[in-house]
């Protein structure tokens, strides 16, 4: 057995708090710790400082929608029937930071009089302008075979990282507990991002234990809302049939209208606004295991916030995934099941979006106002994240980004198909929002979902960059691998390339060679895992990819490019 991370064995921390503290919200003089644990407790707290004299009381809140069911994968065996797992966080804030100087902190947890104590990390306030940063650039985690390698190839590569930015997509369905926290195959959101993994890869008969890296204990954590984020109708019977069938708002809306007299006869908004999410979809677990900034009309759903020199705007982009089949039994992003055509209620209503970013919306306009802001205007470095790509080589690029636009067929009176189109003019990420972020001087763009690297630049010199090639990846469609499409509207869907015009770039430092001996503009393998640092002090974003079929093997730097100011 090899053990590619030199970290210590899992048996260490074997403790009772359901994660190690990760960081949120840091201030001037102030950043919040946050834990779970599976019991209530008496009390909880940070200590911090030198000789960890300090004290922070934690408030205590419950997750309200975290459940496991007969696809979990844990140690105690949950009945097929999905059903509630009680799990607490604790959220301390440490003040009177002095900017630049981290201290040690350890959290506590005390049940019937017994404390449980953390190990101790380190911890800073919000860093100063022009301080040195290095930030982790991941995305796409969902728990994939090489995540944890991923995870503990960074931390012998760059040591401490100073932030985690991260588009999307942390976990496969966001209401399963055991997918942040404990799943059994060792690679959940928390355990891999804290260095308690215990993921066993096996290439070439060599079986290889990662464990992640250390990483938020330490770091900040800032996130985007990404499809695997969001859940759907909560009346489903599994947590997958939930989390894959969402309803837009709008259509749950009829659909009380229609039965709103027996479901909320006192006419009571608080029921009616809570039957509409629970018959069409929900972050709401996302945000209650997360303190991120907030805006004034979306809440932490998307936001901005300046860390050191950079102002790192958060967008919610994003829409349900549905398969791209064509066949008549079938349901997906281009037609309905020709079976439920009868059943308006058990319709996909294809791929649809979760919260508008067309001009003129309330995302739309708020992120006007943050790009007109002083804060904004005086940054050195202009960041933009989102989990939908832009630009990508990735499948999930098709169809364009905007609403379905239903085209039935009727035959004497009677519905006999429904398919969708998605015009490749209306794409409001292409139409709207990438010329708003051109205008303003965004210097990056930074988003996921096609689980592959590739990047990107346009003339006035914005850069893209996807870099979720974490896990795994499901290919980049260039020659013969071609996006499977729909036949109608042709000039909608694109089989290969990128639809929306920028021409990728080869990696400028030791790109992959195809079969033809050609370097290959992108990094699309199952075996090759691929992350990214933005390094403040020079302004510098640089990729770097492991082969986890030769677990001795260095990282190696493959890309590299600077922003411009």
């Amino acid at each position: 057995m090899n053990f590619a991370s030199e970290k210590p064995s899992i048996e260490r921390y074997q403790y009772s708090l359901l994660s190690d503290p990760f960081l949120q919200l840091p201030t001037k003089n102030t950043v919040n710790v946050v834990w779970f644990t599976e019991f209530a407790g008496d009390k909880h707290w940070v200590e911090y400082g030198a000789q960890l004299k300090q004290k922070a009381i934690a408030n205590t809140t419950k997750l309200s929608r975290v459940r496991e069911d007969g696809d979990s994968q844990l140690n105690n065996n949950f009945s097929p029937q999905t059903r509630a797992r009680n799990i607490w966080r604790h959220e301390a804030t440490v003040t009177g930071l002095i900017c630049d100087q981290p201290i040690p902190y350890r959290v506590k947890s005390m049940q019937d009089k017994k404390t449980i104590t953390s190990h101790t990390f380190t911890l800073a306030s919000n860093p100063t302008p022009n301080k040195a940063l290095k930030i982790l650039l991941t995305s796409d985690h969902q728990l994939m075979p090489m995540t944890t390698a991923n995870l503990s190839k960074v931390v012998e590569t760059v040591d401490r990282l100073d932030a985690v930015f991260f588009p999307g997509d942390l976990v496969n369905v966001p209401d399963r507990a055991s997918e942040w926290f404990d799943d059994l195959a060792g690679g959940a959101f928390f355990p891999a991002l804290q260095g308690r993994g215990n993921y066993e890869l096996e290439r070439d008969g060599i079986k290889t234990i990662y464990r992640g890296g250390e990483i938020i204990q330490h770091a900040p954590l800032f996130t985007a809302i990404g499809n695997h984020e969001v859940m759907g109708q909560k009346s489903q019977p599994t947590l997958k049939q939930e989390f894959n069938n969402p309803l837009p708002r709008q259509i749950a809306a009829e659909f009380y209208q229609q039965q709103a007299g027996e479901i909320n006869p006192t006419e009571d908004d608080r029921v009616k606004q809570d039957w509409i999410k629970n018959n069409s979809f929900n972050t709401d677990t996302y945000e209650e295991i997360f303190s991120l900034p907030q805006s004034n009309t979306g809440d932490q759903r998307y936001y901005a916030t300046t860390f050191g020199d950079i102002r790192l705007i958060s967008l919610y982009v994003t829409n349900i995934w549905r398969k791209p089949s064509l066949a008549g039994e079938e349901g997906g992003r281009y037609k309905e099941s020709n079976d439920n055509l009868d059943d308006p209620a058990n319709w996909g209503y294809g791929q649809h979006i979760f919260e508008p970013i067309a001009c003129g919306s309330k995302q739309y306009q708020w992120l006007e106002q943050e790009l007109a802001s002083l804060a904004y205007q005086q940054a050195k470095y202009k960041i933009v994240m989102f989990h939908h790509p832009p630009h990508t080589l990735g499948g999930n690029i098709v169809p364009p980004y905007t609403d379905p636009q239903a085209k039935p067929y009727e035959l004497d009176g009677k519905l006999r198909s429904l398919y969708y189109d998605y015009p490749i003019e209306n794409d409001y990420i292409i139409r709207d929002l990438i010329p708003l972020l051109e205008s303003a001087g965004v210097q990056l763009v930074y988003y996921g979902h096609s689980h592959l690297w590739n990047r990107f630049q346009s003339k006035s010199g914005m850069h893209f960059l996807e870099s979720s090639n974490v896990g795994n990846s499901y290919g980049a469609h260039l020659g013969d691998n071609k996006r499977l499409i729909p036949t109608y509207s042709p000039k909608n869907f694109a089989a290969t390339g990128n639809p929306n015009g920028l021409d990728p770039i080869v990696p400028n430092i030791a790109p992959l060679i195809d079969a033809k001996g050609q370097p290959l503009p992108y990094i699309a393998s199952n075996d090759i895992t691929v992350f990214s640092i933005f390094n403040t002090s020079t302004g510098t974003v640089s990729s770097y990819r492991y082969d986890t079929h030769k677990p001795n093997s260095d990282v190696v730097k493959f890309d590299e490019f600077k922003l411009q100011q």
